[in-house]
């Protein structure tokens, strides 16, 4: 990822996976999550909502690095990066999608669950990605063994990740951060208790393996 932000890997721990419905709550939520050490905040372009947020959280709140998650078309990178987005993930890759990601001149972290994806990554240049889905693609004991035979690829693992497995992913050496949903509760956010999503990620802010 070439790019004067930092490696979105070191921005924090955990970098919150954020489904936003309305867009209105966007600037609040981002708020709290960079009130509880969170800075790196992934919209997911699963709703009609999510560019909106993105915008709305690029305009208004300074201190959180805001990026576009779900990303799976070059129409959606040029979407998420007309919005505001400051960095892009996506599920997983293909060459076009790639190109575009490339080209965004954003970072960016492919999606990958293979050792073929993650070799084929490196042989592109691309050195960070998406582990994704972690849990169900092998977890901690996948990253584990991809250690050894690829240790120049760096991982935020997302999918199924909890506080209490997250320490964990964050103890291996590839990896540089974990991606989660726990510090945003259903219920907290039908609520728009800001408060307790503050709390959790001040929680999450603190989880590091090593």
């Amino acid at each position: 990822m070439t790019s004067a932000l930092p490696s979105v890997l070191d921005l924090a721990p955990v970098v919150p996976v954020v489904v936003i419905e309305d867009a209105a709550d966007a600037v609040p939520l981002a708020r709290a999550l960079v009130a509880g050490g969170l800075p790196a905040i992934e919209v997911t372009l699963r709703t009609r909502a999510a560019l909106d947020a993105v915008r709305a959280i690029a305009a208004e709140v300074p201190d959180a690095v805001v990026g576009a998650g779900t990303v799976i078309s070059p129409a959606g990178v040029a979407d998420a990066v007309g919005a505001g987005a400051r960095f892009l993930v996506s599920p997983g890759w293909t060459e076009s999608l790639l190109d575009a990601m490339r080209s965004s001149g954003v970072p960016f972290l492919p999606g990958v669950s293979t050792t073929s994806e993650v070799v084929a990554l490196l042989e592109r240049g691309v050195r960070e990605m998406k582990f994704f889905p972690a849990e169900a693609a092998g977890g901690v004991p996948y990253l584990k063994s991809l250690s050894g035979p690829l240790p120049q690829a760096r991982f935020c693992p997302t999918g199924g990740i909890s506080p209490g497995s997250a320490p964990t992913y964050l103890s291996l050496p590839n990896v540089g951060c974990v991606g989660g949903t726990w510090m945003l509760p259903a219920d907290a956010l039908a609520a728009r208790d800001w408060a307790r999503v503050e709390s959790l990620a001040r929680e999450a802010a603190q989880l590091r393996g090593r």
